[in-house]
């Protein structure tokens, strides 16, 4: 009940300016005018709410996913790009005033006042530019922070400019039923980067937290505890993970998602598996105890609590054991009747992590790259690994947790799905998107 809610709610936000164009607007023009308009102004709206899918809302994010969340805010603004891109061009056959160096032909001139086509003109150049700039950050090699920054100041001058746009040059955003609701809308969505970058790290900074141990798992992964420092701690559940800053300001940008791998049961201090991949991952050697930390969260809907499946199998790809671990280390301190079965893959055999407290569950490890002794599984977790290791019952009736690399996750879902599994006993939780 809670997802249609907030589905429901998602719809009129994004429908509701487009509504009160229809009831405000006034006789109708051609189709090609009002359907122009049309287009603009939801491509408006939903520039608008993509500030709410990402302001990382509890309420959203535990239910769907942090990466459903994400992932549908991605999808959701190339929407938006292109029907703002397709929109001007829909007025030709109406010009008005003279001829202007961006238009020759008269297509798209439709007003004389040039200050309100050029923060429209301003938005159409930025939009698409802020969507690739998003699609190709990988390709780019952009610092996480740095894209963040951009990202976010790129976004709030395109909704600022769209608002001028949409109120001094179009003919229905000038009604006032719409215009008010233009600025409210405006007014939630800078509202929600004022809560990201200023309200919630002001609450984090009277709730810090120091590193009390930093200890090397393998070659390049680490383990990281963080103790509260004059609080209580964080209320989480197993599979849930946080944003997490280290050495650093809780104002700064410099923060990262890091699955929690230590169990709700055990105490107030917070453990990670971290990985030596990006800036902030490759300082972790240098890194004393003692250091102040800061977090935000929980997030996540990789939660086992409360459900009814006869028994779990938790599929993880390298550091991805990290909320699995988690999960197990609480239905082991709670005395959880169900059963567990774990197939975590690595590489190497270095790569294996907490193999001795793991020994007294039914895991089953698989190397991509075994030595010649090794007597478990070998290649990639895929589909007939899947059907030597489980039953068919297990396979229709267990629940599954997936945490790994995405082309494994994917594997295994459409496996798991072919065969018959509920989509809604299979959770999973990405961390990249494109």
């Amino acid at each position: 009940m809670k997802a249609l809610a907030l589905v429901s709610l998602y719809l009129l936000a994004a429908t509701l300016p487009l509504m009160l164009a229809v009831v405000f607007g006034g006789p109708p023009r051609p189709i090609h005018q009002d359907l122009a308009s049309g287009m603009g102004i939801l491509a408006f709206s939903i520039v608008l709410c993509e500030f709410v899918l990402s302001g990382r809302l509890k309420s959203v994010a535990n239910i769907f996913g942090m990466d459903v969340t994400m992932r549908f805010h991605q999808l959701i603004a190339r929407t938006a790009l292109l029907f703002a891109l397709v929109h001007p061009f829909l007025y030709q056959g109406t010009p008005s005033g003279g001829t202007r160096p961006w238009d020759p032909t008269r297509q798209i001139t439709l007003t004389e006042d040039f200050s309100a086509l050029a923060s429209g003109i301003g938005a159409f150049v930025l939009l698409p530019a802020l969507v690739l700039f998003s699609v190709c950050r990988t390709q780019l090699d952009f610092k996480y922070e740095t894209w963040r920054f951009m990202h976010g100041v790129g976004a709030l001058l395109i909704a600022l400019l769209l608002l001028h746009h949409a109120v001094f040059a179009g003919r229905y955003s000038e009604e006032t039923p719409l215009l008010w609701v233009w600025v409210a809308m405006t007014a939630l969505a800078t509202g929600s980067l004022l809560y990201v970058y200023l309200i919630a790290p002001m609450r984090d900074l009277k709730r810090p937290w120091q590193v009390s141990r930093i200890s090397q798992q393998s070659a390049r992964q680490w383990e990281v505890t963080i103790d509260p420092v004059g609080h209580a701690g964080l209320r989480y559940k197993a599979g849930q993970f946080v944003w997490l800053n280290i050495g650093h300001s809780p104002f700064s940008l410099y923060e990262n998602p890091f699955s929690i791998s230590s169990a709700p049961s055990s105490g107030a201090s917070l453990s990670f598996l971290i990985k030596e991949l990006g800036d902030f991952t490759r300082s972790l050697k240098t890194m004393v105890p003692g250091i102040r930390a800061y977090l935000d969260g929980p997030y996540g809907s990789l939660v086992v609590d409360g459900r009814q499946e006869p028994g779990i199998v938790l599929v993880a790809g390298g550091v991805g054991v990290a909320p699995l671990l988690g999960i197990m280390r609480e239905l082991r301190l709670a005395n959880d009747p169900r059963e567990v079965c774990l197939i975590y893959g690595n590489r190497t055999v270095e790569q294996i992590l907490f193999r001795e407290e793991l020994a007294g569950e039914d895991a089953n490890y698989v190397l991509s790259e075994p030595p010649e002794d090794w007597p478990g599984e070998t290649g990639l977790i895929d589909g007939a690994l899947l059907d030597r290791i489980l039953s068919p019952d297990q396979i229709r009736e267990w629940l599954f947790v997936l945490c790994g690399p995405s082309s494994m996750m994917d594997t295994v879902e459409d496996h798991l799905i072919d065969r018959g599994t509920p989509s809604d006993r299979i959770l999973s939780e990405r961390f990249a998107y494109d």
